[in-house]
């Protein structure tokens, strides 16, 4: 007698924590527990009015401190991504409430610190946050949201996030249809807050540093045809010394890689910068996710 067919992993269970209308959509918080981080998760989504089902799908990643909640409270994207018809989602920007000692003792590491990418020191293992938002999140919204078309997604982000969303597409251009940034961390392994999240996460060796920094990748990428779009504030505090968008172009130059850098004179790095310019974003996603 043939053997029964292994049962398929369990749906994973969502508690939804609200649901605010807007727009004509609506604002949703769930949390989940996460087998890739093991603690509790939470995320939000922004669902459009219409249509109802084949929703194409952009993800949100945010900066250090942040967490879900900044960009859906403060960014005004809701109004464009309705009128475009896309679905918003933003995760997290770190495993929480695991008591790692060290954890929340800078802002810059650590809680709200996750700089999207899987740690290998022992200590940091939970620190999955690349594996959560590339392999982990889009199967719970495809298991809980018949409306979402996971298979038709973009991201963007902003500072860290930014970081992690150009990382991200670059590492899996065949997962996301676009990639845009405001403020991104583009050097991480030249900047401070890369070199010490980096060497906590990763350890000394400098190869694995360049596998979660854009600017390294995209010396690889010869195959990157859709536009880039960047937005960085001229009187951000972090330019100099953090954020080092010109490294980004000079690699992109030199790869032929499409890049629209638009340097915003008199903006700074807050959220008042990215709700001046979200909706330009959001037009250049919808492009390429209804284009698919």
């Amino acid at each position: 007698m043939a053997a029964a067919a292994p049962s398929p992993p369990p749906v994973a269970a969502l508690e939804q924590m609200s649901r605010t209308k807007m727009f004509g959509g609506h604002n949703l918080r769930f949390r989940h527990h996460s087998a890739t981080l093991g603690c509790p998760m939470t995320f939000s989504v922004f669902l459009p009015p219409s249509p109802a089902s084949d929703l194409p799908v952009l993800y949100w990643l945010s900066g250090l401190t942040c967490n879900d909640e900044n960009f859906v409270t403060k960014a005004g994207a809701q109004r464009a991504a309705a009128a475009h018809g896309i679905a918003l989602v933003a995760p997290d920007t770190s495993p929480r409430g695991l008591n790692i000692e060290g954890e929340a003792d800078s802002w810059d590491f650590g809680v709200g610190a996750g700089f999207y990418l899987n740690a290998t020191n022992e200590k940091w293992k939970n620190w999955r946050m690349y594996d959560y938002v590339v392999k982990e999140l889009p199967k719970v919204l495809s298991d809980n949201f018949e409306q979402l078309n996971t298979s038709r997604a973009s991201i963007f982000g902003h500072s860290m996030g930014g970081h992690g969303a150009l990382t991200i597409y670059l590492k899996n251009t065949d997962k996301y249809k676009s990639v845009s940034a405001f403020s991104p961390v583009v050097n991480p392994i030249n900047c401070p807050w890369g070199q010490k999240a980096f060497s906590n996460y990763l350890g000394p060796a400098k190869s694995d540093w360049e596998e979660y920094d854009a600017t390294c990748l995209i010396k690889k990428c010869n195959k990157i045809s859709t536009p880039i779009l960047i937005d960085q504030g001229e009187d951000d505090k972090f330019l100099a010394k953090q954020l080092l968008p010109r490294n980004f172009e000079e690699a992109c130059k030199a790869v032929g890689a499409p890049l629209t850098l638009r340097m915003q004179p008199g903006y700074d790095h807050s959220y008042f910068f990215i709700a001046t310019f979200i909706d330009d974003h959001i037009a250049h996603h919808s492009q390429f996710l209804k284009s698919a």
